[in-house]
């Protein structure tokens, strides 16, 4: 639909785990991301090194398996038959350091698991190769995630069922196997296609990238929907030392869009944004007599309102700071989701978003249909949206 090929520019400023610019450098499309999350940033990051030797790859992560299958039996665990039983408090785990311990969920991992992690982490470290740390790291982050831990995912990240112990090694190799295959039909088409990916402020982007350098976007960034996107990566981040501290989360959280009441500081300003857009004021006032309504009076209640202020705010300040690092003509997609979630007030993302983005200059090409998903808490269907925009290069700008 955009029409971009290889002598354009796209940019992910929302980019995550890097998809976009995947897909983008498979196509032969030069490409940007900006991710303020440090292990999604590093995630991306590994994702577009296709340089490492696959067959390299797997032989180092076997050598590095052997090695933490011989540490591991020292205390009778074989990481091909986990325990069905929970274990004897006097067996000498490995745990965290109980600062990071704080910061997890309770219950993410169980005790084995979390000792087959830190052994396997130990020998990756003993026997570390430059050439292919980073992608056993991440494939160490996904086994964490879909294999070893507790966790589970919904419309926000939760604790299920625990697990006394469950192989850690095992799916390792397995995920680094998936891994060297990927890049044995990936290495020859990189062919030099730029593929960037800058740790920054999605609301401060001169900092990162060049004026006038971005023929297209595309992206999702957050939604207003109480989701803290700290706790969804919260344990990768912990375990491979991405988050070391409290002081650390808060300054990630703080360099975030807000989106969430967990991610809410006296300091934040982005609400002042929002101050020129009645339709969001008055979604903010009516969430403010919807909480005072039902008598929910918690300290997080009473932050939604200010949430929904300060999302807006911050994507209408991200909207503006674009602007000088596009081109004329460039073409914008937002995918972006309904939500009904502040006390089942409906906030329709896409066309407030639409609102904003004219109101800084932008051309609305459309709002179109991506799909429909259903609602936890009413059990109704729910639009995400494409707000489809072009940048016309205005010299004199509406708005701020």
């Amino acid at each position: 639909m955009f029409n971009v090929g290889p002598t354009d520019r796209v940019l992910d400023p929302f980019c995550g785990t890097g998809t976009v610019l995947v897909e983008c450098r498979k196509l032969g499309i030069p490409s940007v991301g900006v991710e303020i999350n440090p292990v999604l940033h590093f995630a991306t990051q590994t994702k577009l090194d296709w340089s490492p030797d696959p067959i390299g790859l797997v032989q180092h992560a076997r050598l590095v398996a052997s090695e933490a299958r011989e540490r591991l039996a020292w205390l009778g665990l074989d990481d091909r038959h986990p325990r069905s039983e929970e274990p004897d408090r006097c067996l000498p785990l490995r745990a965290l350091p109980p600062e990071a311990d704080r910061l997890l969920l309770t219950g993410s991992i169980s005790p084995l698991p979390l000792h087959r992690t830190l052994v396997l982490q130990e020998c990756m470290r003993e026997h570390s190769d430059p050439r292919f740390l980073r992608h056993e790291m991440l494939a160490l982050a996904d086994v964490l995630v879909h294999s070893a831990s507790n966790l589970h995912f919904g419309p926000e990240v939760g604790i299920g069922k625990p697990k006394i112990d469950t192989p850690v090694v095992e799916p390792w190799i397995t995920t680094v196997e998936a891994m060297a295959d990927d890049l044995g039909a990936l290495r020859l088409k990189a062919n030099g296609v730029e593929a960037v990916v800058h740790r920054a402020d999605a609301r401060k982007l001169s900092a990162a990238l060049s004026d006038n350098s971005i023929d297209a976007v595309i992206t999702s960034p957050p939604y207003p929907n109480e989701k803290d996107y700290t706790r969804t990566t919260r344990l990768e981040s912990v375990l491979l030392g991405f988050i070391h501290n409290l002081d650390e989360l808060r300054s990630l959280k703080k360099g975030m869009v807000r989106s969430n009441t967990r991610g809410v500081y006296k300091e934040d300003d982005d609400d002042t944004w929002a101050s020129h857009y009645p339709e969001v004021q008055k979604i903010a006032e009516q969430i403010e007599c919807r909480r005072i309504e039902m008598g929910k009076t918690s300290g997080f209640e009473r932050l939604y309102s200010r949430v929904t202020r300060l999302y807006f705010g911050g994507m209408a300040r991200h909207l503006a700071e674009l602007r000088p690092v596009l081109k004329p003509g460039a073409r914008l997609a937002y995918v972006v989701g309904d939500q009904a979630s502040y006390l089942q007030v409906m906030i329709h993302t896409g066309r407030l978003l639409a609102d904003i983005a004219e109101s800084l200059g932008y051309e609305v090409r459309g709002i179109d249909l991506f799909r429909t998903r259903l609602a936890t808490a009413t059990k109704k269907q729910l639009r995400e949206e494409v707000v489809v925009l072009r940048w016309p290069g205005n010299t004199h700008e509406k708005g701020q």
